[in-house]
């Protein structure tokens, strides 16, 4: 265990960081000295955890103590493949329903619901702060999604959720057909950083780069949530990125959220770009990224749900659909 974590490097670190903390010539650089003091509460939040697990083992009493400590471990040994840069931070998920008409808007709010119970499993908040409602229809007039962000708060929120972009395929009987046919659908998930205050530094916008609009925030079906304008919808002309937040009461507070999303989708268009121009220098055809199937979920004529890029699969769709999503995310970690 002691190896796995590099306890002894870990504690070295912190000595190193601890004796720069008391440098009274510190704070001189406001950036610095931030992050230094928040690597050095992270490394004393992770040894003194590493000292907790300890204890408990040598206190283990029982088969489920023993379980419970695997299960642990496990968590911490999947936390130290974490090397990106935002990976211990916050995340954003955005689910856009693809192919498929209604059952494709179903099977994008089956998604949003799946990454909900994922996150609450794992002990982060999750907020939706915008969605786009499509047509009703089917059994019981259900309402499906055409596009919808979500704010996932929690330590190693990115790390665990990053590689789940790309297009989710669901192959089910479809409950919007009077015929009872089987169709497919698509759904895209795309994860960002939540980009933090000292990072916005890094990515410039201009104020008159911003096309800045206020809508009145609504629910399925069209139904005013609120009827003043408080929705805000932020359009960066060089990029044409476009994107909102609803979930506010206040515009002010709207407005806030959504510059959050933009310099989240500037930082991945940036990184993408950057990606595209290595790739071309090497030679390698890109991929669209709508083309990135990642994962198939079929219900009929079998149950079962595959991920195409590590091969893990389980006929156990239903606690998959309800959150379920470890065996496939630490095995796109481990990958």
């Amino acid at each position: 265990m002691r190896t796995v974590f590099d306890v002894a490097e870990k504690r070295k670190k912190l000595k190193e960081l601890e004796a720069l903390v008391q440098d009274p010539n510190l704070w001189q650089d406001k950036e610095r000295a931030v992050k230094i003091t928040q690597e050095t509460s992270q490394l004393t939040q992770e040894l003194a955890e590493f000292d907790e697990l300890k204890k408990e083992i040598k206190e283990l009493k029982s088969e489920e103590g023993i379980r419970e400590i695997e299960s642990k471990l496990k968590e911490k040994e999947i936390q130290v493949l974490f090397s990106g840069k935002y990976d211990k931070g916050n995340a954003i998920l955005s689910v856009y329903s693809g192919a498929g008409g209604q059952d494709a808007q179903d099977w994008a709010t089956m998604l949003l619901r799946m990454y909900e119970r994922y996150s609450e499993n794992k002990g982060f908040k999750t907020k939706t702060l915008d969605q786009s409602f499509g047509e009703g229809g089917g059994p019981e007039g259900r309402i499906g999604t055409k596009s919808a962000i979500l704010e996932i708060n929690g330590k190693f929120a990115y790390g665990f959720l990053k590689k789940e972009n790309g297009v989710h395929r669901l192959v089910r009987i479809s409950p919007f057909s009077t015929k009872g046919i089987r169709h497919t659908s698509f759904a895209l998930i795309e994860v960002m950083p939540k980009i933090e205050e000292l990072e916005k530094e890094n990515i410039q916008i201009k104020p008159e780069d911003l096309k800045i609009e206020v809508f009145r925030a609504s629910g399925p079906g069209g139904q005013y949530v609120n009827k003043r304008e408080t929705a805000v919808r932020i359009t960066h002309l060089p990029t044409k990125i476009v994107v909102a937040c609803q979930s506010e009461r206040s515009q002010a507070s709207n407005k806030k959220k959504a510059t959050e999303l933009l310099y989240s989708r500037l930082y991945r268009f940036y990184k993408e770009n950057q990606e595209q121009k290595v790739s071309k220098i090497k030679g390698e055809k890109i991929s669209a990224s709508w083309g990135n199937q990642i994962r198939s979920y079929v219900l009929h004529p079998y149950k079962l749900v595959k991920d195409l890029r590590t091969e893990v699969e389980t006929a156990k769709i239903e606690q998959v659909l309800n959150g379920d999503l470890d065996k496939f995310i630490e095995a796109e970690i481990r990958q």
